[in-house]
């Protein structure tokens, strides 16, 4: 019986089972590696600075999360003047069917990368088992071409977490699927919060000596 299963035989009602949930997911995000979290953080920045992609990918409930995850890096931060150049590898059906019907579901995230990665570009991988063999061929990948691989996990890490270069791992239980996406939800909003605040501080500091940065953040 995983922790999920013990906090519904003990709460006897929909409130107290939400009361034992929301604990047990405040556990969890208290106990995450923020060392881990800050090196994330970082390696994004770099990537944006260097010029560099940043890939998302993830599947089933964390084909969400990388989607989500990539809509708020380039979008959310909303600075045209230097973007982060962030993309979801699940977002297009027709490449993402082709490369299934084709070649196989295992091969539909390393297929993109070939023709979408260069040396140095971040690929973030967002799973609980971290075992799913079309991440695992993604990294295997990313680390034969230079790439820099960031992994959310959970469970035990699985296969990704010894891969990744980056490791962000919400230990679990094996099968505790909807307390790790949780967690991984929290993880993107700070993430994208924090770029936010990066963006804020640098398109302040660029409109006072640069008029064309203010014309095209607005301020």
């Amino acid at each position: 019986m995983n922790t999920v299963d013990r906090i519904f035989a003990s709460a006897g009602a929909g409130e107290s089972f939400a009361a034992g949930y929301l604990e047990y997911c405040n556990k969890l995000l208290s106990s995450l590696d923020t060392g881990a979290v800050a090196r994330m953080i970082d390696e994004i920045v770099s990537a944006r600075a260097r010029d560099s992609q940043i890939f998302f990918i993830g599947n089933g409930g964390s084909a969400s999360t990388a989607s989500h995850f990539a809509n708020d890096v380039a979008i959310g931060t909303r600075c045209p003047w230097k973007p982060f150049r962030a993309i979801a590898l699940t977002d297009n059906a027709a490449i993402m069917t082709a490369i299934a019907n084709d070649d196989g579901y295992e091969q539909v995230f390393v297929k993109q990368l070939e023709a979408l990665m260069k040396p140095r570009d971040v690929v973030v991988a967002i799973t609980a088992s971290g075992n799913s063999p079309n991440l695992v061929k993604a990294f295997e990948f990313v680390r034969a071409h230079k790439g820099i691989g960031i992994a959310l996990t959970g469970f035990d890490g699985g296969r990704l977490a010894q891969m990744a270069d980056i490791d962000v791992q919400v230990t679990t239980p094996k099968g505790e699927y909807g307390p790790v996406e949780a967690v991984h939800g929290v993880l993107l909003h700070l993430v994208g919060n924090y770029l936010i605040q990066v963006v804020r501080g640098e398109t302040q500091q660029a409109s006072r000596t640069n008029p064309a940065v203010a014309a095209v953040s607005g301020s």
